[in-house]
């Protein structure tokens, strides 16, 4: 009897791998937004994501080392979409006013419109507000400051400093969003309203004060 040769078995492609990987990536952080929308951060567990797909316990960790790590990815996903957005709108911008509450309402719009957002926020603002300082969201402030910086040198917005500048405009934004979606309806024009007032009386107050000091980043490095 002739022995029965060995067919090799092929092997997926890098395509079909890197196609593979992306989607139970997907599926995890699909599964982990409605969890944490529903349950909360803290009260949900891996488990409880996990079971929301089709994916076995295991594989969980090959894409993910804990909830943490899968609610800073969500965050950054986020922060990813809105950062280009809000830069586009602020270098349109033809006034102090138009800088500041067309961006705020961009801001609070996007929130209030994508429900996977909201519904993240509003159960979770506590455990987000903890990643304030993380690279996607400092990125953010990070933009906001050097679109200040850039504008008062060019003299689009009187002389200020954009480090505390950029870092009041953004926890403003964080905080006003938290307290916006926990209203019904999510109040987006008040919201802007408020903080477009806020910033641009601050902002020609500072400037009625007199020179920035010396030191203070107006343009960041």
């Amino acid at each position: 009897m002739s022995a029965v040769p060995e067919v090799a078995v092929p092997t997926p492609s890098a395509g079909r791998r890197e196609r593979t990987k992306a989607h139970n990536r997907g599926a995890i952080l699909a599964a982990a937004r409605e969890v944490f929308a529903q349950l909360g951060y803290e009260a949900a567990s891996v488990r409880d994501v996990i079971r929301r797909t089709d994916l076995a316990s295991g594989t969980f960790y090959n894409y993910f080392p804990d909830k943490e790590s899968v609610l800073r990815a969500l965050v950054e996903e986020d922060a990813a979409q809105l950062r280009a957005r809000l830069r586009d709108v602020r270098a349109a911008a033809t006034s102090l006013e138009a800088f500041v509450g067309d961006a705020y309402r961009v801001y609070f719009t996007w929130i209030a419109e994508d429900r996977a957002a909201f519904e993240l926020i509003r159960r979770n603002s506590a455990s987000i507000r903890q990643l304030i300082d993380e690279p996607a969201l400092g990125g953010g402030v990070d933009d906001l400051r050097d679109d200040l910086g850039s504008a008062a040198a060019c003299g689009d917005l009187p002389p200020l400093d954009a480090d505390y500048m950029a870092a009041a405009m953004a926890g403003v934004a964080i905080e006003l969003a938290v307290r916006m979606v926990e209203r019904n309806p999510p109040d987006v024009e008040g919201a802007a309203r408020f903080a477009t007032a806020l910033f641009v009386g601050g902002i020609d107050c500072l400037a009625a004060a007199g020179p920035v000091p010396d030191g203070a980043p107006r343009v960041a490095n």
